[in-house]
């Protein structure tokens, strides 16, 4: 019997039983432990304030360790850059839409002065860029909650991932999905991070679940990320693509008021994602971004 742990919001528990089902048919017996994160407790406070890497992950990394859980489901975007030791990124499935989602109007035919919440400081950050004439404000909580507060009037529009939206069936509440050159995406975003212990039946069971171009995508965007040193306490983006084994990958860093952003991009061969990631990273920091990460660090 396979153990899966999970967090317990809808999105997550989503993302699990997709595994589950997923490994079922491939012959293995399955079940999901929900397992409660620092993240789910702190919901009060915006996500850039806690700061703490792991802030989904930790908890459930332990369940892995100590042998009370063999694979974890995380939304990759969660997952720090460095793992525990004695732990993996055993698989990425293929991913899901990576862009952002306006919910509620288009960014357009919102009027001067339109409340937007996003729990998203890169987001945040973007948004203030584009339409500084907006009151961006935090809206923490899981999708359910945040579409209930939107609905409720407290904001105007809401940003979320695509991903999540059509994962639970609510793609039709989406109003505008945001190209990469206007809203440049987290590292991982839209997919998912299966994490094992590095051998064992878990990882020998999630294999068959791995999406080759979407493991490089992902491995350099979180090559961007780590060379970086980024947490959520700096408006961090990255989107990279595979085609005919070349990689392409776009990046950004921008002030936590928009009024600064520093874009790069790179290609080259699949075979060098984590290589031409972090090489993007260090070209950022020579173009401004280490004077932005600097000025976030010492506030």
């Amino acid at each position: 019997m396979l153990v899966i742990a999970s967090r317990g919001s809808q999105l997550a528990l989503w993302q699990a039983h997709w595994v589950e089902r997923t490994l079922t048919a491939a012959g293995h017996e399955c079940r999901i432990e929900i397992i409660k994160t620092t993240g789910d407790k702190i919901t009060d406070v915006p996500l850039a304030k806690v700061g703490t890497k792991g802030l989904f992950t930790k908890e459930i990394e332990e369940a892995l360790l100590d042998g009370r859980a063999d694979l974890a489901v995380h939304s990759l975007k969660d997952l720090p850059t460095e793992l525990p030791e004695g732990l993996v990124l055993a698989a990425v499935p293929e991913r899901e839409d990576p862009r952002d989602a306006v919910v509620g109007k288009r960014l357009a035919d919102l009027p001067s002065g339109a409340k937007v919440g996003t729990s998203s400081l890169r987001r945040a950050a973007q948004l203030r860029g584009l339409r500084p004439d907006l009151h961006v404000e935090s809206v923490r909580g899981n999708l359910d909650t945040r579409l209930r507060k939107l609905d409720e009037g407290q904001y105007e529009a809401i940003l979320l991932a695509a991903a999540g939206l059509k994962r639970l069936g609510w793609g039709d509440r989406i109003a505008e999905i945001l190209p990469f050159e206007v809203m440049c995406s987290a590292v991982g975003q839209g997919a998912l991070a299966i994490e094992t212990r590095a051998a064992g039946p878990g990882y020998e069971a999630c294999a068959a679940l791995d999406h080759a171009a979407t493991h490089s995508a992902v491995t350099a965007e979180r090559g961007v990320l780590g060379a970086l040193g980024g947490g959520c306490q700096v408006p961090i983006g990255a989107h990279a693509t595979v085609e005919d084994g070349r990689l392409r990958l776009m990046a950004m860093v921008a002030s936590p008021d928009g009024l600064e952003v520093v874009r790069a991009e790179a290609e080259g061969p699949v075979a060098q994602a984590e290589t031409i990631g972090r090489e993007l990273g260090a070209e950022l920091l020579e173009r401004g971004a280490r004077r932005i990460l600097e000025a976030v660090y010492s506030a």
